[in-house]
């Protein structure tokens, strides 16, 4: 019975409704600026077949819109959001190694990753000392797989900086 009382309000006056919404006024296109209406009015009358080419319609273009097929699915509820996330691993953190520079306000990083402070660390004790911080003594220390710590030590280096005197002035010898 309340299917029949909704279908009655929902189709009631339903040919005039329709006919006041495709009789209403379609929304009319963004002003341009008047540099832009200047240099549109200059192209159109340089070449006047554009104006033919954009009032006209393409029977190609046209056939090929009318075999555009969109599939679409209907969104994910939140309650099965909800579910995934309650289902996620927890996360293994560690404490960061050494207190340099501001390191205070990071708690725990997660394992697996380094923080940017950490990162350089690495790279210049590589730099200085790599018989000692060898790529398998970075992994064990930093919690780090061994093929990220062999790609971090191959594809980043970290700055330094190089002052080549002047060739016709002495270089002054640091002591």
């Amino acid at each position: 019975m309340g299917a029949q009382v909704f279908r009655a309000f929902r189709n009631f006056n339903l040919e005039n409704r329709a006919e006041r919404e495709i009789s209403k006024m379609k929304p009319s296109p963004a002003p341009k600026h008047p540099s832009t209406r200047s240099l549109l009015g200059e192209q159109l009358r340089n070449h006047p077949e554009i104006k033919g080419e954009v009032v006209s319609k393409d029977n190609k273009l046209l056939a090929l819109l009318k075999d555009v097929y969109v599939d679409s699915k209907d969104p994910v509820t939140s309650v099965q959001v909800k579910d995934a996330e309650t289902h996620q691993e927890p996360k293994e953190f560690r404490l960061p190694i050494g207190h340099h520079f501001d390191m205070m306000d990071i708690k725990n990083i997660p394992k697996g990753k380094i923080s940017i402070v950490e990162a350089l660390t690495l790279l210049n004790n590589h730099k200085l000392y790599p018989e000692i911080w060898t790529a398998k003594k970075i992994a064990q220390e930093y919690h780090l797989e061994l093929n990220d710590v062999n790609s971090l030590l191959k594809y980043f280096v970290t700055f330094e900086v190089k002052i080549f005197p002047p060739e016709d002035k002495k270089a002054i010898q640091s002591k």
